[in-house]
């Protein structure tokens, strides 16, 4: 779906606003209603618990850098944008690293709301200013876009936290038993 989300971006007037939510909406449920059931029917598996993370992670991305890209998130709401991307990347690059310490990052509850606001934020921030007058939709999508990156902050540090432990753990408790690959001089990489 992030391919023609991104590109109705690149298309002038109220319907294409409207189809960029509709895809993008799509997009969430589809990936509510995959969890969900895959967990209730006992079929996870190693590909799709690769694949969720890293495609929602691709679709909020996206969907942030066309909003920041045609100013439908500008002023200080950036700043808000890059908490949540630096977030994400920050938890990317902790499951990372947890997966050779064979340990799992759980996803929190609070982790799971960050998600439900920020995905209702940029969907109200898509449609902007075509949404009906009645609906204030730029300024539901700030405040969401606000509270998301709030509740980031949150459930960034908490991951963090853990991520610290293992490593704590990791330099305490087990030895490293990897080879630590040489240069061609002998010297170890990342000694310098």
């Amino acid at each position: 779906m992030i391919l023609p989300i991104v590109f109705f971006f690149w298309i002038d007037g109220g319907w294409p606003r409207w189809a960029t939510l509709g895809l993008y909406a799509a997009a969430c449920i589809t990936d509510f209603f995959d969890g969900y059931l895959a967990r209730a029917r006992g079929e996870i598996s190693r590909f799709g618990r690769f694949l969720d993370p890293v495609a929602d992670k691709l679709l909020i991305a996206s969907v942030i850098l066309m909003l920041c890209a045609f100013d439908r998130i500008s002023g200080l709401a950036i700043l808000a944008a890059v908490v949540i991307l630096c977030r994400e990347i920050l938890v990317s690059g902790l499951r990372e690293f947890l997966a050779t310490l064979r340990a799992g990052l759980p996803v929190s509850g609070l982790a799971k709301w960050k998600t439900t606001i920020q995905m209702f934020a940029l969907g109200f921030l898509i449609v902007g200013t075509e949404a009906p007058d009645w609906i204030p939709a730029v300024m539901i999508g700030e405040i969401g876009l606000w509270a998301a990156a709030a509740l980031t902050l949150i459930t960034g540090y908490d991951y963090l936290a853990i991520g610290m432990r293992h490593m704590k753990e990791d330099n305490n408790g087990t030895p490293n038993t990897e080879p630590r690959s040489t240069d061609s001089v002998g010297t170890p990489r990342g000694a310098e």
